[in-house]
């Protein structure tokens, strides 16, 4: 019962994040004039490590090589992975952005299943991905599917990395940590594309709520759900951001789908379901030891 009770509670710090996320990334949106993708990366970066410092204080001293060379690639999974996500929704929707992302997650998925089933996901999520070529390939920007495609390897690498990190580190202080790796990575590019833009009050307060809202909330909550969600239990959860994403785009950016890129991301978020059902069957039937 009390574990039921703590991956219940931990599903809802995922879906707190995920929505949070969303938001966050809609509020950056409006920010790309001024700053640019990659500027509004660098911002929410560089804050968030901010914050987590302030907040963890991690310890420095105490870890073994193995676990600082976890969450220095853990900081270079983060970087990457907002700098893909960040560019490609310059050139995309968001739902269909974050659609197009979630396909990271759902091969992590099909991966760890077994059988024939782990095709029929494949196959369901390739359907949607063409359901949304098909609702408007003409509105969907080539380079920009190829930012998402790559966000979408980075945030597999993501959770792997998370997972990692969080077992290597106590509390937030490998989240801090990886933070301020990517906010290093990320500085010299953010300052390039935004220039004087950052020196700014009110850009400067739009991008802490951002990377509020975008980083330093959704990461500490799932930081904290993978540790009692297996990897495919949180991609699970994962396969929901298409869905917040497209109200998220709707509602704050006037984002409108057709009702076939609508059935693309139901398609996708059903195959990421199956998938991580079918992995966890296999996680419970094989035999321990």
């Amino acid at each position: 019962m009390t574990a039921g009770l703590g991956r219940n509670s931990a599903a809802a710090l995922v879906l707190i994040g995920l929505t949070c996320q969303e938001v966050g990334a809609s509020f950056a949106v409006m920010l790309f004039p001024q700053t640019g993708p990659l500027g509004i990366v660098m911002l929410r970066l560089v804050f968030s490590a901010l914050l987590l410092l302030a907040i963890a204080r991690p310890r420095l001293r105490g870890h073994s090589p193995a676990a600082w060379r976890s969450v220095s690639w853990f900081g270079v999974v983060l970087a990457s992975m907002n700098g893909l996500f960040y560019l490609a929704l310059e050139r995309l929707p968001l739902g269909v952005t974050v659609t197009i992302e979630v396909l990271g997650p759902l091969a992590l998925s099909i991966i760890t299943a077994s059988g024939v089933g782990r095709w029929l996901w494949a196959g369901l999520a390739l359907a949607g991905v063409v359901a949304l070529g098909a609702g408007g390939w003409d509105r969907l920007d080539p380079l920009g599917v190829l930012f998402a495609l790559a966000a979408a390897v980075s945030w597999a690498l993501y959770i792997l990395a998370s997972a990692r990190v969080g077992r290597e580190f106590p509390r937030l202080d490998g989240l801090a940590l990886a933070m301020t790796v990517g906010a290093v990575l990320a500085l010299p590019f953010g300052v390039a594309q935004a220039g004087e833009v950052l020196l700014r009050g009110e850009i400067l307060a739009l991008g802490a709520a951002v990377a509020l809202l975008s980083s330093t909330v959704p990461y500490a909550l799932e930081l904290i759900a993978l540790r009692r969600l297996p990897a495919s239990a949180f991609a699970i959860m994962m396969s929901l951001g298409p869905a917040t994403a497209s109200v998220a785009g709707f509602l704050l950016l006037g984002q409108h789908l057709s009702w076939l890129e609508l059935c693309g991301v139901a398609l996708v978020i059903a195959a990421s379901i199956g998938a991580v059902r079918s992995a966890s069957r296999r996680t419970t039937t094989e035999p321990v030891g």
